[in-house]
């Protein structure tokens, strides 16, 4: 899935071009990061101070090097200006090579291997879980983790707990419940893995800086494994098996997700374009096996956190299909309640606005981060490129911010319609990567009739000014 890479068009640098001139007018507030190693995953974490005109929020990244210095897992403070604060002036001002003031490294965690896939813990989400090229799945309390310095031959941080279960490498799929500690993920070994980490959440809060005094209940157990990069001395760290491992993908599993109400349902996507529901209260083999979800690949999915009936999935084949799971049959050819055709390139992310429940993203190899309604499908406003020219149905803005394949988004959930995204820029670009944290102005969002009202204020101040 990393070797995902397709060729943009040749219109890329025209594109940015014409974007960045237009950031005045389609953003509430923006701000630009440069990274000196291109991430693989983007989350935003607790937030954990209220001011005036902007909050402090965590954010963890990855960054993914070139072996001359370990890889790691950044914690980082982000200053989240609120909305209708910045100026116009100000956030068009930025430099594409330089680090944005707003974003501070906070602490580095050496990682045991690439960072493919960071989630955190709703309940807790100073938890997070995280993905390598390997069967386990890890588990960090970012806060009582200690803060290391990422040089060559450095030890890995230990995590504070693994998860044991995959039999073959789990590197994208990972989910963690919104309403119980529970994780979920998908590998190369066809297998969707659920465990519970409900005996392990007060020890995390209560050991700060220890993983090897983590203690829990008894489906835990000690392993002794080697320290990776370089040390050679046995250390112990807590692990936990399975709960259960479901099988019914022919292929790797590519994405996972919980239902939004229910710890015991969850849904995945792969390699084999199947979609396939699950109930654990039922057992271990699928529920629901749309065979053909899409004509390809499947690389991500997401489930409709307000109206529970709406799965998102995308796809090689550079489309989203929005499923309503009561229409939902094994077999066959996956029935869409409708197909969003807005991408030239492999979808790699898809998520639900938390914010309204009709709203979702989405982003892909083209550079492009679309975001869509489906509720404008057949209106005068399904628009296009920030309300330019019209477009595919449902698609109102289009974030061309980006000049490599997007890999990965997040909408915060502590500050509305805010969304931080990651490229990877390639050797034309310098290298490394991008963070984007971003916020379109609500005049594109917000209701018609709430928009023109807002407008005709400003009416006589606008017919004075071109008089």
């Amino acid at each position: 899935m990393k070797n995902r890479a397709s060729k943009l068009q040749p219109s890329v640098n025209d594109r940015y071009t014409q974007w960045k001139s237009l950031v005045p007018v389609l953003y509430d507030w923006l701000a630009n990061h440069n990274l000196v190693w291109p991430s693989l995953s983007c989350r935003w974490g607790p937030q954990i101070e209220q001011a005036t005109y902007k909050n402090r929020q965590r954010l963890y990244l990855s960054e993914q090097t070139d072996g001359s210095v370990p890889n790691t897992l950044v914690i980082a403070n982000c200053e989240v200006v609120k909305p209708r604060v910045a100026a116009a002036e100000h956030i068009s001002q930025f430099n594409e090579e330089s680090r944005s003031p707003f974003v501070k490294k906070f602490k580095t965690i050496i990682h045991p291997g690439e960072v493919n896939k960071i989630r955190e813990l709703p309940l807790n989400s100073n938890i997070i879980a995280t993905h390598t090229d390997s069967p386990d799945v890890l588990i960090w309390d970012v806060e009582s983790q200690p803060n290391r310095q990422a040089v060559l031959g450095a030890a890995a941080s230990l995590p504070d707990l693994i998860l044991t279960g995959h039999q073959d490498n789990a590197e994208f799929a990972l989910a963690m419940c919104p309403s119980e500690p529970f994780v979920i993920s998908g590998g190369k070994d066809k297998s969707v893995v659920l465990w519970s980490i409900h005996d392990h959440i007060s020890s995390l809060a209560a050991d700060a800086g220890s993983a090897k005094s983590s203690k829990s209940g008894g489906s835990s157990s000690k392993s002794t494994s080697m320290a990776p990069t370089g040390s050679d001395m046995p250390v112990e760290r807590p692990s936990i098996g399975a709960r259960g491992i479901f099988l019914g993908h022919k292929d790797t599993v590519e994405d996972v997700q919980f239902c939004p109400s229910s710890a015991q349902e969850f849904c995945s996507v792969g390699d084999d374009s199947c979609l396939i529901l699950w109930d654990a209260r039922t057992g271990t083999s699928p529920v629901v096996k749309v065979e053909k979800a899409h004509n390809s690949d499947l690389h991500c999915v997401d489930w409709n956190p307000q109206d529970t009936n709406f799965i998102l999935t995308g796809s090689a084949d550079s489309a989203i299909h929005m499923f309503d799971r009561r229409n939902m049959t094994s077999g066959g050819v996956g029935m869409p309640v409708h197909k969003f055709e807005g991408h030239s390139a492999a979808v790699l992310c898809v998520q639900w606005c938390p914010d309204k429940s009709s709203v979702f993203g989405s982003s892909a190899e083209d550079g492009i981060l679309n975001i869509w309604d489906y509720e404008k499908i057949g209106s005068k406003q399904g628009t296009s490129s920030a309300r330019g020219s019209h477009g595919p149905p449902g698609l109102f803005f289009r974030h061309a911010g980006h000049r490599d394949k997007v890999g990965e988004f997040h909408w915060n959930t502590h500050d509305p319609w805010t969304i931080v995204s990651i490229s990877n820029d390639d050797e034309n670009h310098g290298g490394g990567g991008t963070l984007q944290i971003w916020r379109m102005i609500d005049l594109i969002y917000r209701p018609e009739e709430e928009v023109l009202a807002e407008l005709d204020k400003f009416k006589s101040h606008l017919l004075t000014c071109s008089a």
